[in-house]
């Protein structure tokens, strides 16, 4: 079954107080594109979070974002910086007896100095970190490959619904493409009775030859039977495919394409070239859609 390239999904672990939350979003891109945002103490796990999604994600562009919360009770922790701390208070004691001041040093003379009291960096063990990393990860990206196939099997039953109406438009076609041979022999027969209307005799087997000539040069059978062999090909694309489908349904697209220009020029009727427009107006349709699939 083919998937979507456009997708949203959320994942969540905790381990040991632990808790890492990834948000997933992944949109149309040629090939695979990984942008990952995280928190410092998460980059030394870049390469393990892309070799995730390389796993199950072969195309499209993927943006992660992952958060950390750390709920364990020595989670946040201060530390004064001591140095700081002696050296406003000698700066203090020099003012207080300079001055010949009477007042107490005290610790709120202390509190409103920037950075006197910082906050210490907690060093997480990276086993455990990993851990809820990695939980977060697998749930976000199952769930988005789920999301992904749903959407894929929307763009399926869209683009069967499409392919039944070229197949439609294909029998109409070929109905009128019979009758061809008889078209081109009756105008070329009027035509060359005005051109030789002063001639006593016609040789009506070098006309049935002429016409037999210029019908060939207008027969869109072979096309009509490689269009038929394409929508065969395409459905089973839709059915089978897992990987690269995007791929091979934009290839049979270009050559839907193919077939249909060369009908549209051949087309010896004003009803059957109507007909191609909108075979050809339908298949931009799908070349729209199929840039959706992965």
């Amino acid at each position: 079954m083919i998937k979507s390239m456009t997708a949203y999904a959320e994942g969540s672990n905790t381990e040991n107080m632990i808790s890492a939350e990834v948000v997933i979003r992944s949109y149309n891109s040629r090939y695979l594109d990984i942008a990952l945002h995280s928190p410092e103490t998460c980059i030394q796990f870049e390469d393990k979070i892309k070799k995730l999604v390389k796993e199950k994600i072969t195309r499209g562009r993927v943006e992660i974002r992952l958060s950390l919360k750390d709920e364990s009770e020595d989670a946040i922790e201060f530390e004064p910086d001591l140095k700081r701390a002696l050296a406003y208070l000698k700066a203090l004691e020099t003012l207080k007896n300079t001055l010949s001041l009477e007042s107490e040093i005290n610790l709120d003379h202390f509190l409103n100095i920037r950075d006197i009291i910082k906050p210490v960096n907690k060093q997480t063990d990276p086993v455990l970190l990993w851990s809820a990393v990695q939980g977060a990860m697998d749930e976000a990206i199952e769930s988005l490959n789920t999301m992904r196939e749903q959407e894929g099997q929307n763009l399926a039953e869209d683009l069967n619904s499409r392919l039944i109406f070229i197949e439609n438009k294909l029998d109409i076609i070929q109905k009128q493409a019979d009758i061809i041979p008889e078209i081109y022999r009756q105008k070329l027969t009027k035509r060359i009775a005005a051109l030789t209307s002063d001639i006593e005799s016609l040789d009506p087997v070098r006309l049935s030859q002429e016409a037999a000539i210029l019908a060939d040069k207008s027969d869109i059978s072979e096309e009509i039977v490689r269009s038929r062999s394409h929508i065969k090909q395409f459905k089973e694309i839709l059915k089978t495919e897992n990987e690269s489908g995007g791929r091979k349904l934009n290839f049979l697209i270009q050559e839907f394409n193919r077939e249909f220009n060369t009908m549209g020029a051949k087309a010896g009727k004003v009803e059957l070239s109507h007909i191609i427009v909108d075979v050809k107006s339908e298949l931009e349709k799908i070349r729209e859609q199929i840039q959706n699939i992965e």
